[in-house]
């Protein structure tokens, strides 16, 4: 008999992958777009069900939040989002798939030779404020840095989607 926190987690799971895979297979990119959205709420889900809340709700705010919002977004811009994507040629989808067995065998081969030892170790606790704290340290060890580079990457993202959706707005007059 399966307990209810294992049910949970394949429940999440099924979600997650089967989303991510709408997301990869529609044609439709607003559908495609929302597919992701929802797969990456379900990887949050994940999350808080591995008791991860902080991380959760990184995932939240900055994949579901964020970057599928920015996508949408994009995808307005562009006036293109009750087109249909063009269908993908067999050789790609050879190729695609064939990537995706390799991945998965390279994968599992890692999986089946580690030997996944029980640590005997305490668990340690990190609270929001040591991780707000490092996360905003500048010195060694902190993720400053890092948090300001992925900042301006976003940035650099938008910028080149409007100017995308300008250069197609352009061309339609």
């Amino acid at each position: 008999m399966m307990k209810g926190e294992t049910i949970i987690f394949w429940l999440l799971a099924a979600l997650t992958l089967g989303t991510a895979l709408l997301a990869v297979t529609s044609r439709q990119i607003f559908r495609a777009a929302i597919y992701l959205l929802f797969s990456l709420l379900g990887v949050a889900g994940i999350y808080f069900w591995l008791h991860y809340e902080f991380v959760a709700a990184v995932q939240i705010v900055v994949y579901a939040g964020g970057i599928a919002v920015l996508i949408i977004f994009s995808v307005f811009l562009t006036q293109r989002s009750g087109e249909d994507l063009p269908k993908p040629s067999t050789g790609r989808m050879l190729v695609a798939g064939l990537a995706t067995l390799s991945g998965l065998a390279l994968v599992m081969f890692h999986v089946l030779k580690h030997a996944f030892p029980v640590s005997i170790l305490e668990p340690s606790t990190a609270t929001v404020a040591d991780l707000g704290r490092r996360m905003l340290h500048t010195g060694e060890g902190g993720f400053a840095l890092p948090f300001e580079v992925v900042s301006i990457l976003l940035l650099a993202a938008m910028v080149g989607c409007i100017v995308i959706a300008m250069r197609v707005k352009n061309k339609n007059l």
